[in-house]
């Protein structure tokens, strides 16, 4: 699975790279209206989203929108403690510095847990319809919502993956540690999972 999984997250890491700078902004507009229809953000909520890297979907267009709504936006942060690197969430500020991996984050406490968001907009390489979400393969989202798996009713926080429509594949093989998506978000609409446990 580890070997499939590698060849499928570099053929859809060079499909997302060959998107062009006019269809990325187009997209990065069409995902905030169709989060803006299907979500109803609205004051007081903690949203947690991603900078996006050079490749990724532009969030910055999401951020906008969780702003004007008067949702209090977090950002993830990879944080050392001791052996182990975790994921945490902080407040979004203008004080943002650059992580190991190139990734905007902000600097200093406080740092909020993954359990206390509402909705968090995760970024992706791959999807599927089950929800079944492929990223880049260092695995801080799915430890950070690792707690999901174990709830049969009471999914929060809603876990929403964005992306370009060209990154749904048919079927994507789940590994044990997978936490599913709620719905994905593309430029053509939202995409609700069809087996969310």
């Amino acid at each position: 699975m580890t070997d499939a999984r590698r060849s499928l997250r570099a053929s859809l890491r060079a499909r997302r790279s060959g998107i062009s700078a006019p269809e990325r902004a187009s997209a990065a507009r069409q995902v905030a209206h169709h989060a803006d229809a299907a979500l109803n953000l609205h004051r007081g909520q903690r949203i947690g989203i991603y900078a996006a890297t050079a490749d990724e979907l532009d969030t910055s267009c999401l951020i906008a929108l969780a702003l004007r709504r008067g949702c209090l936006v977090y950002l993830p942060r990879i944080d050392r403690r001791g052996r182990v690197r975790t994921m945490h969430f902080a407040p979004l500020s203008d004080r943002l510095s650059r992580n190991r991996f190139g990734i905007a984050e902000p600097e200093g406490p406080p740092l909020a847990s993954a359990r206390l968001l509402d909705v968090v907009f995760l970024p992706l390489v791959g999807f599927d319809r089950h929800g079944i979400r492929l990223g880049m393969g260092g695995g801080y989202y799915d430890r950070a919502f690792g707690f999901r798996r174990l709830r049969t009713v009471w999914h929060v926080p809603l876990l929403v993956g964005i992306g370009y429509a060209s990154q749904e594949v048919e079927l994507i093989a789940p590994a044990a540690h997978d936490v599913p998506l709620d719905l994905v978000i593309t430029e053509r609409g939202v995409i609700r999972s069809m087996c969310v446990r």
